[in-house]
């Protein structure tokens, strides 16, 4: 993807605008991403002319919809290489990480990474899982040399994040998979900043469990999915209950749906489902390899220029996918965000849900700049005019 490219693709977003109209230089994408205008029309489609219940109602407007909710979940798993009863709808990542903790029949040792987000380490607690911790290298990958000598025969689970949202480095999913398999434990790849920017194909993969949301790959919030072998799924109960997870009720005795359908309790998010697919849709007809060769560029650029102050501190490794972490000397991330707004920058700026990684990393915060299919050279030149700016200010 050229420049001129995308630029076009930022007049996709109506959102990449201020109020008053002026450019609005996006680099949160790591946290949401912005919507482009095919997204929010599937969406107002769905929920107006289009919206009816799914699953129940004999009337075709019920029927239609009902195909076009499972087509969502049929183009939903081929984007990450699936099948379409290998995916789970969930309110998103951090429930499908939920739901497998609490559904998994065997609630033993889970190893888990110094980099993890919070949304992949409390679940694991709260279900009653005894939580062994992967240290990271010196460049902030995890070390799955130390996760080749921590692994046992009593962990039933591995989950790791496949792009750290604060470092973005990128694990070898390959080899993690090989390492828990040879100890008989399954894999789960927290995959929220993968999909957006890097190519996925689970099987290509060899995990087990998937977890992903919507909102960060250009489509609404609300909704995400947990991907899993369907075998795998098959041997799971149910974590909630009512609506369409149910096969026959009755006092005595319930017997339920079939996965995935087992795991979807309550009337879904309909509409929401609709526009996760079309997000899917655009991000293929852009391409994702296009996409992350794009955002590597940038990347270089941002860490070129970041890396030329001497008083800025980089995080995680060169090849960091879509995401640059850092601190300038004397100035806290949230003053940097602060002053960055009053140049319409915006970036994220805190410990980014990962308060483990700042202990280790004997931090209290990062600046972080993160890319979209919508970012451009114009926002890295207005990141280090603001940082500059910033820099005279604390100067």
């Amino acid at each position: 993807m050229s420049v001129t490219q995308a630029a076009s693709r930022k007049r996709d977003f109506p959102g990449m605008v201020t109020a008053d109209g002026k450019p609005w230089f996006y680099l949160d994408s790591a946290a949401t991403a912005q919507k482009p205008q095919v997204v929010i029309d599937a969406v107002t489609r769905a929920v107006g002319v289009d919206y009816a219940t799914v699953h129940r109602g004999v009337y075709s407007r019920s029927a239609n919809m009902t195909l076009g909710y499972e087509n969502a979940r049929r183009t939903v798993a081929a984007f990450i290489g699936g099948q379409e009863d290998e995916i789970v709808f969930t309110r998103g990542a951090t429930e499908a990480i939920n739901l497998l903790a609490y559904s998994w029949p065997h609630k033993g040792r889970v190893l888990l990474s110094e980099l993890e987000h919070h949304s992949n380490i409390v679940p694991w607690q709260l279900a009653g899982w005894q939580v062994d911790v992967c240290p990271i290298t010196a460049d902030g990958r995890i070390d799955l040399d130390a996760a080749e000598a921590m692994l046992t025969d009593e962990h039933e689970m591995v989950s790791f994040a496949h792009v750290s949202n604060v470092l973005g480095s990128v694990v070898d999913a390959k080899r993690a998979a090989k390492l828990a398999h040879a100890v008989g434990a399954k894999l789960l790849l927290d995959g929220c900043q993968a999909v957006p920017r890097v190519p996925v194909d689970v099987a290509a993969l060899d995990c087990d469990f998937y977890a992903f949301s919507s909102h960060k790959i250009y489509g609404p919030t609300g909704i995400g999915a947990l991907w899993g072998r369907a075998d795998l799924l098959a041997a799971m109960p149910p974590w909630q209950g009512g609506g369409a997870m149910i096969d026959k009720v009755g006092f005595d005795k319930t017997t339920y749906a079939p996965a995935p359908q087992r795991f979807e309790a309550g009337t879904p998010a309909i509409v929401e489902a609709i526009g996760f697919a079309a997000a899917c849709d655009y991000v293929s007809g852009v391409g994702i390899e296009a996409i992350h060769a794009y955002e590597t560029e940038l990347v270089r650029q941002t860490r070129e220029a970041l890396g030329a102050m001497n008083d800025v501190t980089l995080y995680g490794p060169d090849d960091s996918a879509g995401i640059v972490s850092f601190l300038i000397d004397g100035v806290h991330p949230h003053d940097l965000g602060t002053i960055l707004d009053e140049e319409n920058v915006a970036i994220r700026a805190g410990h980014h849900c990962a308060q483990p990684l700042m202990e280790k990393l004997g931090i209290p915060a990062t600046a972080r700049a993160s890319f979209g299919i919508y970012s451009d050279e114009e926002d890295v030149a207005a990141l280090i005019r603001g940082i500059e700016r910033t820099k005279r200010i604390f100067g």
